[in-house]
């Protein structure tokens, strides 16, 4: 893929998607999971990598940065990972670290196996503030002596971490992910309440577990984990990404197209399934299988309101795809953002398409239009950049998205992919 700033994405719309898409494994569960890896001097071996995300390595450098050895296999969605690296590897760089806000993850596995960790300030989609105060609140809780100079956390715990009882003021997945990390090598028992319980986190405890830690109320917002000494080897298998899943199944309906998605899960999509059906697309599982199209070809989709929320409601990923699907829908639907600040960049995208949307604070007022005209437009965010994708299929005439830097720190091969099943579009360096 050529790290190219200037790539762009160009679309000529009107087509129906019809055929197989296999879904990747999720890029949110991945990132976690890689750094857990750092936990153990062991091999730590994941599948269903999806390795063609930026993300996944700009993250595998940061690994290697740090002492790890990784082997890609590209070929099988492999990647193995031995962290034999010691205690002057501990430092995680400002070059790295700014590419995505998931690289603070290395901070909790780092201080706890070696009892002290330097990790730049992270930077990542420009989609408001999301600090890690959350993070270093509960590190702190753990005995860890934190300071932040220079645009560096300095983390030190030369006696080890020690179990505490941590209460979330809000969910926050990274910290969750972060402190049940930490935890797992940290003495005594360490309670997480108020956790959230995507199930990115059910995965990487899963994987956890497998490598010899001890944790109960997995799946749930009270988590409890009991430290141990060391983790060992271990092999897992990512989940299928259920934000990918839910971006092809509206790319489905509003086409007018028939999908399969292979390789997918409906069960970690309740909340998003549950909308689509009142809006009018069919959706029927069978097993990996899922098979996706509008409840009747000839009508159009309806006017929902969806709020954001932790899981299990509606997630903040699926928000800007969903707003596509009101701009195109029957009647009006209101989107409410309660997760990020600063969420509705795609807004202005979309308006210059021709779609009729109204902001107000955070939420935002969709009235259907009869159609979307395809335009120059400019990504913004990792989501609101897919969304104006699947704009493009929809619209009439060409529609060229820019900067589609983010789309591909998220979206494996998605260009591919919408051709394979009849959409007309292009990569342009």
């Amino acid at each position: 893929m050529a790290n190219d700033g200037l790539a762009k994405i160009k679309i000529i719309g009107g087509n129906s998607l019809n055929g197989d898409i296999t879904i990747s494994g999720a890029k949110n569960a991945a990132l976690p999971l890689i750094c857990a890896g750092l936990l153990t001097a062991e091999e730590l071996t994941l599948t269903n990598i999806p390795m063609q995300l930026r993300d996944i390595s700009t993250l595998t450098e940061l690994l290697e940065y740090v002492g790890a050895e990784v082997v890609r296999d590209n070929e099988n969605s492999t990647l193995k990972i031995k962290a034999i690296g010691g205690v002057d590897k501990t430092i995680a760089p400002y070059d790295l670290v700014r590419k995505m806000r998931a690289s603070i993850l290395v901070l909790g596995p780092l201080l706890a196996r070696h009892g002290i960790a330097k990790v730049s300030l992270p930077g990542g989609c420009a989609i408001g503030s999301r600090p890690v105060d959350l993070h270093l609140n509960g590190l702190e809780k753990m005995g860890a002596t934190i300071t932040i100079e220079d645009g560096y956390v300095h983390a030190s715990a030369p006696d080890g971490l020690k179990g505490a009882e941590i209460v979330f003021p809000k969910v926050s997945v990274g910290a969750t992910e972060n402190l049940l990390m930490a935890a797992t090598l940290a003495s005594g028992e360490t309670i997480l309440s108020n956790a959230a319980m995507e199930p990115e986190i059910t995965d990487l405890a899963q994987c956890l577990i497998t490598m010899g830690s001890k944790i109960d109320g997995v799946g749930t917002n009270r988590l409890v984990i009991t430290g141990v000494k060391t983790l060992h080897a271990g092999t897992h298998a990512v989940i299928s990404d259920r934000i990918e899943t839910g971006t092809f199944m509206i790319a489905a309906a509003l086409t007018g197209g028939n999908i399969t998605l292979k390789n997918a899960r409906t069960d970690t999509l309740d909340a998003l399934v549950s909308l689509l059906r009142q809006a009018g697309v069919e959706i029927t599982a069978d097993g990996t299988d899922i098979k996706v199209k509008r409840q009747d070809d000839l009508k159009s989709l309806r006017g929902i309101d969806i709020m954001t929320e932790p899981y299990p409601g509606f997630p903040t990923d699926m928000q800007a795809q969903m707003m596509t699907m009101l701009t195109l829908a029957d009647g009006a639907g209101m989107v409410t953002e309660t997760i990020f600040e600063n969420r509705f960049m795609h807004v202005p995208e979309l308006v210059r398409m021709g779609a009729k949307i109204t902001v107000q604070g955070n939420s935002a007022i969709v009235r259907g239009v009869t159609g979307l005209k395809g335009a120059s437009v400019m990504a913004t965010d990792l989501r609101a950049s897919v969304a104006l994708v699947i704009a493009g299929l929809c619209a009439e005439g060409e529609t060229t998205v820019n900067r589609i830097y983010h789309l591909e720190r998220g979206y494996e091969d998605i260009v591919g992919k919408l051709s394979a099943v009849g959409a007309n579009i292009i990569r342009e360096n």
